[in-house]
This record gives structure tokens, sequence and C-alpha cells, in this order.
């Protein structure tokens, strides 16, 4: 609930707090003390248009800050807290500030965090439901009243988006398998033809690498021939350098023991012998590697050629033609085996769809039972509330197909008809301040056990009547309170007096300076705001006594 309020520099307001507690809290004083002053600084923390003109003359900057507690944190608060990445421990209060300049521009903070309005406009449904005499929204946007009956009628809402959102996915399902195929045969001409071309060429991976290092090989080779079959003439033939050394050897050979020198001569030479062998294997494989055969050559190079331009053609890498050539297959395969997976999937659409029907229908169901008790629970606050030629009717309709959704197949809206024989219309669009916020409030006390925003407000209620519509709109305030924190800006005695806390607007002026302050009231200034509201400017002891009165009889 709201428990604290400040206000900074808001029109004729200088400064202010004010604290608030559970119940029915009561704003009176005379027209134009500047009641509406408070709701357009409530408004600001909640969202609302940051006007300049709400800045008080002379200053060059206005504030307010509002703080709520809760036992437990409204769920639509909490997640959008976390999605702003705004941490709350459990029990802290939340702090809503708004500033706005003289000269434009405003600023939102939420414990101190700088957001958006946009964050204040989401959250503000859950914290203060306001309802005054030129009010749009709450309970006269007809975009909530699904919701409100579902709660009434405790239906399985839940279940209905769960199956929707089933219904909703195979149906995508199906959707996607049919466009693959259609897709599929828009093009498996195209797709047999490049199968067919990639198959003939029958890539491979790693393919690529190995033929272009063989192509390097033999280019090189082309470059070499001539050094290589220079070198060969020094160990082919019975006159190489290699034939030499071996004569050599076998000569030593033969006198090498007549001297230790001459075996050591002999033993240096097989060594060179030995040396130039390895030297020779080592010439025949480099030539053998590097042999140029124009006919391999040209081979290589067109099957790169081939592989390369493929590979363009498909806008990937070489390696990555064997995959290709396998989504073809599959695409293809998809073709003939397409119609299987579309029966069933089609199946289940028709399987999700059966059940989601029947959960919506059991709860349009649900809803139409609801909407008769609730019909009948407002009827019976009417009259009470000087609204007895009035009647109240949920319309719970069917929707065209096209306009189900996870909330079900129903559309919802509450209509009245304000005099007898008047058609049924909705709400906002023909009852005037007065009777729609009688009217919201015989729905709020329909409705009060299904929650709704942790404050309420109404703003002048009463206005346009008197006696005993006062006093029951009274009773009702305070029922509807109990439990709960209800605000009401009320001219009506019979409403103040049934307040938990009494608030007094007042105007004052010093010269060319107005303001507007609010005090709570004890006892005593209850009883003589309440004789003042009965007897006008001039407080008479009789009004007093009936002030009396009306306090005690709450």
């Amino acid at each position: 609930m709201l428990t604290t309020l400040a206000i900074r520099n808001i029109v004729l307001i200088e400064a202010l707090d004010l604290s608030f507690g559970p119940g029915l809290g009561v704003l009176t004083g005379e027209t134009g003390a500047g009641k509406s002053i408070l709701l357009d600084a409530l408004g600001l923390v909640l969202g609302n248009r940051a006007d300049s003109a709400l800045v008080r003359a002379g200053a060059d900057a206005a504030g307010v800050t509002a703080t709520f507690e809760f036992a437990t944190l409204p769920d639509t608060v909490a997640a959008a807290l976390a999605e702003a990445e705004i941490a709350l421990e459990p029990g802290e209060a939340l702090v809503i500030r708004r500033s706005l300049k003289a000269d434009g521009g405003s600023k939102a903070f939420i414990n101190d965090q700088p957001v958006g309005v946009a964050l204040l406009r989401e959250i503000a449904p859950a914290l203060v439901e306001l309802h005054g005499q030129h009010d749009d929204r709450g309970l006269v946007n007809p975009r909530g009243h699904r919701s409100l009956l579902d709660r009434y009628a405790g239906g399985d809402a839940a279940g209905v988006a769960a199956a929707y959102a089933g219904w909703r996915a195979a149906e995508d399902a199906l959707e996607q398998a049919r466009a693959a195929i259609a897709s599929a045969r828009t093009e498996q001409d195209l797709l047999l033809a490049h199968l067919a071309e990639l198959t003939a060429i029958a890539p491979e991976e790693g393919e690529e690498q190995v033929l272009a290092l063989s192509r390097a090989d033999m280019q090189k080779g082309e470059k070499l021939s001539g050094e290589l079959e220079d070198l060969r003439a020094f160990w082919d033939g019975s006159d190489s350098a290699l034939a030499q050394l071996r004569v050599a050897a076998r000569k030593l050979d033969r006198i090498a023991d007549q001297h230790p020198l001459l075996a050591e001569a002999l033993a240096a030479l097989d060594r060179a012998v030995i040396e130039a062998g390895e030297a020779e294997e080592r010439l025949a494989a480099a030539a053998e590697a590097m042999l140029f055969d124009p006919a391999e050559l040209d081979r290589i190079e067109t099957r790169l050629f081939e592989l390369r331009a493929l590979a363009r053609k498909h806008g990937c890498q070489v390696d990555d033609l064997p995959q290709v050539m396998l989504k073809m297959r599959a695409s293809l395969d998809a073709i003939e085996h397409g119609e299987a997976d579309i029966a069933a999937l089609t199946q289940k659409v028709a399987q999700a769809r059966a059940a989601y029907e029947e959960q919506a229908r059991r709860l349009h169901e649900l809803r139409a039972a609801a909407a008769a008790r609730l019909d009948a629970a407002v009827a019976a606050e009417l009259a009470p509330l000087k609204l007895d030629a009035a009647r109240f009717r949920t319309a719970v309709a069917l929707l065209e197909e096209e306009r189900w959704g996870a909330h079900g197949m129903d559309g919802v809206e509450f209509l009245i008809s304000t005099n007898p024989g008047a058609d049924f219309a909705p709400l906002g669009k023909i009852a005037s301040g007065g009777e729609l916020s009688r009217f919201i409030l015989a729905l709020k006390v329909a409705l009060a056990e299904q929650g709704g925003a942790a404050t309420i407000i109404f703003d002048e209620i009463d206005r346009g009547v008197g006696g005993a519509v006062a006093s029951a709109i009274g009773e009702r305030l305070a029922r509807l309170a109990a439990g709960g924190q209800l605000l009401a800006v009320t001219h009506s005695p019979q409403v103040a007096a049934r307040g938990n806390r009494h608030y007094l607007i007042a105007k004052s002026s010093e010269g060319t300076v107005t303001r507007t302050s609010v005090a709570l009231l004890d006892a005593g200034g209850r009883q003589e705001e309440i004789a003042r509201m009965l007897s006008g400017a001039e407080i008479t002891a009789e009004a007093r006594a009936q002030a009396d009165r009306l306090l005690e009889g709450v």
C-alpha cells in the first residue's frame, strides 16, 4: 500500500509530507482547496505526462516521492523490476521519485536507480487504481474485463493459454514443413541437375589440398629437370664420380694392410662411397617425386578448376562440397517422404486444436456462469447507490475463430443500461461521472475478493448524492477498504465519517502567495470538519451534534 507521499513545489503546494495507513482514508476540504493537486502529484510517480505547468510559480524544479510497502511484491511489479535489473530485498519498500524542471524535462527513479517513465506506467496498475470523474482507465477499460471475470470465475485461464501455445506451435511446425516441401519442389529440377553434376565429379573432403600439393611438386620438377639431369652424370655410367670412387676403393683395399695410414685412407674412402651412394638414392627419389608428366599435370589442374568452380557456384569451400551433396539429397528425400510428414503434423494440429477448444469451451461455460453471478451481485448493490433504474450485464460473447487466442474464444465486456428500456452500452459511454463512479463502486464491492491494485482511490464518488445514498456509499467504501487501503476524496459528511483517517485539504493566502496544505485531523478536528460539511461556512451546535451522531454511528 501507499505509505508516504512527499510533494515539493507542485502548483500551490510548497512542501508537503503525508503518511497513509491501511483502511479507508478520506480527504475533504472546500471546493478549490487543491484536492486535484494531490492526485496530479501522485499521477507523476505513476508515469503521467510531466507538465512543466505543475511546477510552482517561482520555483526552478518540483518533485514527488511515493513510498509503497508490501507483504509480498505483486507479480507484475516484481517481473518488471527484475527485467529492469532493480533488486528489492524481502520487505524492502518500493520508493518512486519523479522530478521535473520549470523549463521542461523530467527524471524518474525507483529506489534511487534511474528508470524510464514507461516502467512507471507498466507497474502503476498494480500500485494504484484511480476512479475519478473523468477517469478512463481501470474498470472502464474493456481490455481488463476478461481477466477480472476470470479471477471471479476461478477458471483455468493459464491452462487455456498453454493449450493455445501448443496449438500455435503445432501450426507453426506444419507451416514450416509445408514451406520446406514447397521450396524443395520448386527447386527440384535444379537440385537434380546440381546433384548429378556433383555426383559425376564426386568431390572428397581434403582432396583439394592433395591435388594442390601434387601440382606444386610437378611444377617444381619441371623447373628443376635440367639441373637434375646434369647431376645424373655424376653417378650414372662407368666414368661417373661415384664409379671412380668405387674403383679407387677396390684398388686401395688390396694394399691397405701394408700400412696403418693406408687402412685409415680406405676407411675414409669407404665412408665417402657410402655417403655418395645415399646421395644417389636421395637424388633418384627426388627426381621420381618431381617427375614432370604434362598429361598428369593437366589432369590435376583440370580437376582443381572443376572443384573450385563448383565451390564458387554453391557458395562454399571445396571441402564443403560433400556436405552440399548430402543436403541436396536430404531435400530431395524430403519431397519423397514429405507427404507422410505433413499427414502426421496435420494430425497433431487437429489434436492440439481439439485440446484447446475443449479447454476454451469449458472456460466459456465457467465465464457464462460467473457472469450471471456477477450480474446478480452488482444488481444487489445498485439500488442503495441510487441506481435502482439501472441494469448491469456482463456480456460474454463467442468470438470469430480469427480472434481466438491465449485468452480463450470469448470477448468479455461490462455493459450498463441507465434507464428502463434503454439499450445496454459500455460503462464509460452512457454513464455520467457520478453514476460511473457508483457503478464502479458496485463492481468493486462485488469483485472485492478478486484482488487488484494495492491502493484504490475514488475521486468525488459521492458527487450529486446525499442522505441515504451517501451513507450507502460510505458503508461500501469502508467494506471495500477492510483488509486493504482505499482513499476517497469526498464532499459527503456520511462518507467522511466512515474514514479510519481523515485529511483536511486547505488553501491559504499571504499577499500574492497562495498555498495548499494538508493536515491529518484528530477526533476534535474530525468533528469540526464534518460539522462544516453539514452546515457550510457557519458551524452550528446542531451541526456539531449531528457530526457526533455520524461518527458514533460508524
